[in-house]
């Protein structure tokens, strides 16, 4: 079977895309504390192991390896001159695991640094970065980008020009989101309606949240809080929640959710109107299988 469109496919109904990718990195073999990106060409195999690992599970989507592929973040590495390949290389290898009739998207995450006049860096500077990330993620072969774990509207913005620059495939974002009282904010204090104000009139396909640290109740109570500030418009409502919120033991975060509890609240996320389900930190490929059977068996 050949994969139609992304644009087309949403159309037709829930994608499931996967989960956390470097708990399951270090889990297929990789040392902790790497650079996790630049494993796409010194030990493929090790991400390619996880990809098929969640393809397994039954999700429709996987995302590559890039989360920090871009030059500014690679660059706290030594591995700043081998942007461009590092995504091309990870793009290539998550077409290759997909096949014909599975979707990838190009996955791209925050640099990590503060835009003028918070910080330092310019937004040609960053614009220049996410454009580089984004010719290797096109031409290995992606069928669309994710811009992930965002917490600032202006990366966000600078993210999406970037992509539109390069490519017309599909853009879908995702922000990152902490207890605010009642509600939930970003780290710099965006809220939903901000968001969505803000960024769908940018030609985004879909808007929605991952990570942060939230429990599930929040997780569900976002999206009900989205499902409300996207009516109207044509922007999908996206959700990759972390397994509930993590518990500290040591120095460490774990994440206790069962795989069936992680589905109950996905389905009742699903419900809010979520199309474009997956997971986040704590997740594995046995919460996406919980997942997948769970909501596509109702």
């Amino acid at each position: 079977m050949t994969r139609a469109g992304l644009k087309e496919r949403l159309q037709q109904g829930i994608l499931f895309v996967d989960g956390a990718m470097g708990t399951q990195i270090i889990e297929a073999g990789a040392p902790a504390g790497c650079c996790n990106e630049f494993l796409c060409i010194e030990t493929p195999d090790v991400i390619r192991t996880v990809h098929q690992s969640y393809l397994d599970a039954g999700v429709d989507s996987i995302i590559t390896n890039t989360f920090g592929a871009n030059r500014i973040t690679l660059k706290r590495h030594g591995h700043e001159n081998e942007a461009y390949q590092v995504n091309l290389s990870a793009a290539q290898l998550a077409r290759d695991a997909a096949g014909a009739d599975k979707y990838v998207l190009g996955g791209l995450g925050p640099c990590g640094d503060f835009l003028e006049p918070l910080g330092t860096l310019t937004a040609d500077a960053l614009k220049a970065a996410f454009a580089e990330q984004t010719r290797g993620l096109a031409e290995g072969g992606v069928d669309g980008f994710i811009i992930e774990t965002m917490t600032a509207l202006d990366e966000i913005k600078v993210a999406i020009e970037a992509i539109q620059s390069i490519s017309d495939l599909p853009i879908l974002v995702s922000l990152a989101y902490d207890p605010a009282g009642d509600t939930a904010r970003t780290m710099m204090g965006v809220s939903p309606t901000q968001a969505a104000e803000q960024l769908t009139p940018l030609g985004i396909t879909a808007l929605g949240f991952n990570c942060g640290t939230l429990g599930m109740d929040g997780y569900v109570a976002l999206a009900r809080e989205y499902t409300a500030t996207l009516e109207g418009t044509s922007v999908l409502l996206l959700a990759e929640p972390n397994a509930g919120r993590p518990q500290l033991e040591g120095d460490k975060a774990v994440y206790t959710l069962s795989p069936e509890d992680f589905a109950a609240s996905l389905a009742k996320i699903k419900d809010m109107g979520a199309l474009i389900l997956g997971g986040c930190c704590g997740t594995s490929p046995a919460h996406l299988t919980a997942a997948v059977e769970a909501i596509r068996g109702r």
